[in-house]
């Protein structure tokens, strides 16, 4: 099967309109790299979920050099999982596993919004943190025609990339390494964007900064994260707003090709049943509630949890053994809960401010790191403020 650039163009060029028409792009040079840069050359193959025959849910493989439909489907406007976990991966047929995904081409509308939200400038030094399968470092240098550097955990991945960059004439400055501790070579950045989460703004990014420096990235509070985009001032401090773009881009790893097994804590035993205000509903209905929980309740995750009848609920859970669950079927509402520490009360307060203060999206909450590592985020128009943990 022939996969000259050429083939791709129409696909390419419908991906930047079907992009410019929703809003995702705004400008003509972001348009050209998109309609440019060829993705199937970066995903040659992906991963998508389905069920199989048996009813198990499993990650099949599809390769762009397959059929035209599927040379098209690199095109769509999806997120593509690149690389499935080895220590969880299972392969349970000829093009099918079982397994955690550790690496994804992102979705082509969100790159596009960050990449506007970067708002880079012809000879702009850019820092991106996660390499992934060179795609993004692609359009970066293809906007910018000039340097670009980029890390990854994964030697693999990079040197993967670095190979499907040259052949489609692009050289940024790849290097291996942790990239929460920023690029290997160092220097300062005009610009820094990350294509994975982060709990906070860590120091080595501000280390590549300087005053001016616009930083881009995705942050996991826990409950819920967000992008935020962030100016750096001359006292080190890193302070902007989260983006009407949502994000949930995967977690940084320390580890090349896995994450590590998560820990969660024993529960505490149930200490009762009440009626509540706010129902499971509520909270999976709203994506700025949820960041607002996340401000609320710091390093509690929210989890599901299903019974032994098969019931379905919400759960939030603290590292302290605290937890607070309420069905997903709530009528009447009703929250169990246990532990010292009364998670719930604390989303029915939270629940009612959101609601007095007339329901705000997540772009008008702000977001600071300071250089001392204090660590807030506040309501930009009355300035209520929550202190978040300065690390996981």
């Amino acid at each position: 099967m022939n996969d000259s650039p050429d083939r791709a163009r129409p696909h390419r060029e419908a991906l930047a309109h079907q992009l410019t028409a929703a809003g995702a792009i705004r400008t003509r040079s972001w348009a050209a790299a998109f309609a440019d840069v060829p993705r199937h050359l970066f995903v040659p193959r992906w991963y998508e979920q389905e069920t199989d025959a048996r009813g198990i849910t499993v990650w099949r493989e599809r390769r762009a050099t397959g059929t035209d439909a599927d040379l098209a489907a690199v095109y769509r406007d999806q997120t593509l999982v690149t690389a499935l976990d080895p220590t969880t991966a299972e392969q349970v047929d000829e093009t099918a596993w079982t397994g955690i995904p550790t690496s994804s081409s992102t979705l082509p509308s969100l790159m596009a919004r960050m990449l506007e939200d970067l708002a880079v400038e012809d000879g702009n030094r850019v820092l991106e943190i996660g390499t992934g399968t060179g795609y993004n470092a692609a359009l970066l240098s293809h906007r910018l025609g000039g340097p670009v550097h980029s890390v990854d955990v994964d030697p693999g991945l990079v040197e993967t990339a670095r190979q499907r960059l040259a052949e489609a004439g692009y050289v940024p400055r790849l290097a291996a390494g942790n990239g929460s501790l920023g690029h290997p070579a160092g220097g300062t950045f005009d610009r820094i964007i990350a294509t994975c989460s982060v709990p906070a703004v860590p120091d080595a990014w501000l280390d590549h900064s300087k005053p001016g420096t616009l930083l881009v990235t995705d942050l996991d509070l826990g409950i819920e994260g967000g992008l935020v985009r962030l100016g750096v001032d001359d006292a080190r401090s890193a302070v902007g707003h989260f983006t009407a773009t949502c994000g949930r881009f995967m977690a940084a790893r320390t580890d090349a090709t896995s994450y590590p097994a998560p820990r969660w804590p024993d529960r505490a035993p149930t200490a009762g049943t009440r009626p509540t205000t706010v129902t499971a509903a509520d909270i999976r209905a709203s994506y700025p509630f949820r960041l607002l929980l996340a401000f609320h309740l710091p390093r509690t995750q929210l989890v599901h949890h299903v019974d032994e009848a098969g019931a379905v609920a919400l759960q939030l859970q603290h590292p302290d053994g605290s937890w607070a669950r309420a069905p997903l079927a709530d009528a009447p509402a009703t929250v169990t809960h246990g532990g010292v520490r009364d998670l719930w009360q604390q989303v029915e307060a939270a629940w009612r401010w959101w609601n007095d203060a007339g329901r705000p999206s997540q772009d008008r909450f702000g977001y600071a790191r300071e250089p001392d590592g204090s660590v807030y985020a506040w309501h930009i128009p009355d300035g209520t403020r929550w202190d978040l943990p300065a690390r996981a």
